[in-house]
């Protein structure tokens, strides 16, 4: 036998889901997470995961890993202290930055600055100077570099970033620089601009490096132990690690570039959601990630998810690609309050967290929470967790009784508008996402997971008209599910400006030529076929930003020029409304190389119609439009394929609970997905 095991590592929980590559059947397990050592909590969820199975050490032959390590010594900024090597004149770029600020035109009056990561006094200019055009215009100083490398070391640096100028253009000094720092310095770690991010634009280059030399020490650290502990304990499975883009890396990648694994749990999420889209013959979603805190919510067009090339991580804007995810503050512990200056109900961002958590839990919260409203009004059943979580309600009629005094309402109405005022946050966010890209969200379904996205999703559509509702079988381990199926991944660019114009065509095809090569490369290196996917950043002369167009290889023999730009019209009027009558611009290059996806999808069951009468498991009342109304409970793992639950309904599992409104119905497929329509569907 052999397996494939899926490992989500999230702040409170870590997720297992083990894959039989037989028939792909799935074993899921949930353990805590153990921050002060992770390893811990990982190895004790994959005995008992293999032991559900009934699988031995020698069964597990991959492993996949999603991991926060990266993310977290980010926003803590308890990562490494790094060392610059700028070129001679460009000291302050990290302090210099952009020129916008955020807020309104007088943000800058007020903007709080952050410390870069790399300290001014730990930023050593070094003599040399490479010409946009790759040229050599000043010679390496080497003996500099070997003096700023002894200094630096001095000062406590435990790693280095090279950055000069250009370097995207011609990669001979950082390489040559980087030999000189492991002559000096040999257990430094060192990262290159030219290989983290070979593009133009010379903040977020020096941005992007130094974030990823601040986490080269901790993520490599973590896989490392992580490697060691599964020896000692005698697995040895190969074990790749999840990008922030939903694809995968060889630890050896992670540990040179970890800053390409920061989202790595978001994109486990979106990819999962896409897997279950895609078996429900459904192309178009978006994605409704609800958790305790937060909610992540992403597009996926065509059946592929949107990757950004640029993500706000903290206050630095890392350029790596990742999932395009949008995160707001709202979740199960999102806590409802009125401001003294407005008298007006507010939720979240604040939240109630794990400890004490939500007034229901029983643990000595007190703030009223979204958990407390929905049990309030009767869409929470009375234990979560499969009986391990009891609900107080006494507790959480206790907790919003004060706020509906303050806000003049009964303790029902003001449970109902923290729901409503919750609900219309995501769909905000929903809408950030399709309508304002020029996209409308009738056209797509939305995929519902975590703890609380089941039980909200369905508002959620009723408000944009997404229909249908997809709830998967295991929503609450969705991120780990998605691991397994993804295959491996990277990303190779090039900034090439040029007019887009069929006499710049030998170039553009001798640079393609060139990254598809090396795109080549890496799949043999990795040991494994695949795809090429090749794309290019275009923009209208005098823009300060770009668009992204993807295209096939073999377009590239054509007419390429005039096809692409036929696509970047249509992209830009869809996004802007308008077309400049200005000359097109080519600025990057990019090839994904893509490897297989050995993801099985489980046996389909057999479809036999019914009321899911046999999963009824008792009923309890509901607060709708201000009257109470009786609802059914339901067992989710009792209902089978073919079965319809009217609404209004609750339908209870261990990891979620699922809330069907009036007028709606929730069927059960093939794939033993819940899909909710408007009963007129």
């Amino acid at each position: 036998m052999s397996y494939v095991l899926a490992i989500d590592v999230g702040g409170t929980f870590t997720d297992l889901v083990l894959a039989d590559q037989r028939d792909g059947s799935h074993t899921i397990a949930k353990t805590p997470t153990t921050p002060s050592d992770p390893a811990e909590g990982v190895l004790a969820g994959i005995a008992e995961v293999m032991e559900r199975a009934g699988a031995g050490r020698d069964d597990l032959v991959a492993l996949r890993y999603g991991t926060t390590a990266a993310v977290n010594a980010l926003l803590t900024r308890q990562g490494a202290t790094v060392g610059l090597l700028v070129t001679e004149g460009f000291r302050e770029i990290l302090h210099l930055a952009r020129s916008q600020t955020p807020g309104p035109l007088v943000g800058w009056l007020n903007m709080d600055k952050p410390e870069p990561l790399a300290d001014l006094e730990l930023t050593v200019e070094i003599p040399e100077r490479t010409k946009a055009d790759g040229t050599i215009e000043r010679a390496l100083d080497e003996d500099a570099v070997r003096r700023a490398t002894e200094r630096l070391v001095a000062a406590g640096a435990e790693a280095i970033a090279i950055v000069f100028l250009h370097g995207y253009a011609n990669a001979e000094h950082e390489r040559r620089a980087e030999e000189l720092v492991a002559e000096v310095a040999p257990a430094v770690r060192v990262a290159l601009s030219s290989d983290v991010l070979p593009e133009y634009r010379e903040y977020e280059r020096a941005v992007t490096t130094v974030a990823n030399a601040f986490v080269m020490p901790s993520v490599s650290g973590a896989l490392a132990a992580l490697d060691e502990r599964l020896r000692d304990r005698g697995w040895s499975p190969a074990v790749n690690v999840v990008r922030s883009d939903g694809g995968l890396m060889s630890t050896a990648a992670a540990a040179e570039r970890p800053v390409a694994t920061i989202f790595s749990g978001p994109s486990g999420g979106v990819a999962g959601a896409l897997a279950i889209g895609r078996a429900a013959g459904i192309e178009n979603i978006l994605t409704f990630d609800m958790g305790g805190t937060s909610t992540d919510v992403s597009v996926c067009v065509d059946g592929e998810a949107v990757v950004a090339r640029e993500t706000i991580v903290g206050d630095f804007p890392i350029r790596a690609a990742s999932v395009d995810v949008r995160s707001i503050g709202a979740g199960g512990g999102s806590i409802a309050y009125v401001p003294e200056t407005v008298r007006s109900l507010r939720v979240g961002p604040e939240s109630a967290g794990a400890e004490p958590g939500p007034a229901c839990y029983g643990k000595g919260g007190a703030s009223p929470t979204v958990s407390d409203a929905n049990l309030v009004l009767g869409r929470l059943p009375e234990v979560l967790l499969d009986g391990a979580l009891p609900l107080d309600r006494a507790a959480a009629e206790a907790s919003l009784r004060h706020l509906a005094g303050e806000l003049g309402l009964d303790l029902h109405a003001a449970a109902q508008g923290i729901v409503d005022i919750t609900d219309e946050s995501m769909a905000a966010a929903l809408r950030v996402m399709s309508v304002e890209r020029g996209l409308d969200p009738r056209d797509f379904a939305l995929v519902a997971f975590g703890g609380a996205g089941p039980l909200h999703a369905n508002a959620l559509a009723a408000l944009l008209g997404c229909y249908p509702v997809v709830v998967p079988p295991s929503p609450g381990v969705l991120s780990a599910y998605g691991f397994q199926t993804v295959g491996h991944r990277s990303t190779f660019t090039r900034t090439l400006i040029h007019p887009l114009t069929s006499g710049s065509l030998p170039a553009i095809r001798a640079a393609f030529a060139e990254l598809a090569d090396r795109a080549r490369g890496w799949l043999s290196s990795e040991g494994v076929d695949g795809e090429l996917v090749f794309s290019c950043d275009l923009r209208f002369l005098r823009q300060g930003y770009e668009l992204e167009i993807a295209f096939v290889e073999g377009e590239l023999d054509g007419a390429w020029d005039e096809l692409t730009l036929e696509r970047f019209r249509a992209a830009h009027d869809r996004l802007y409304g308008f077309v400049p009558d200005a000359e097109a611009e080519l600025v990057n290059l990019r090839v994904e190389a893509l490897g297989p996806v050995t993801f099985k999808l489980p046996a389909t069951h057999a479809f036999t119609p019914g009321d899911g009468s046999g999963a009824k498991i008792g009923s309890q009342r509901v607060y709708v439009k201000g009257d109470w109304e009786p609802v059914s409970l339901y067992e989710r793992t009792m209902l089978v394929s073919g079965d319809v639950v009217a609404g209004p309904a609750v339908v209870v599992q261990p990891d979620t609970t699922t809330y069907v409104l009036p007028g709606h119905s929730a069927s059960v497929d093939a794939r033993l997905n819940l899909l909710i329509r408007p009963e007129a569907a």
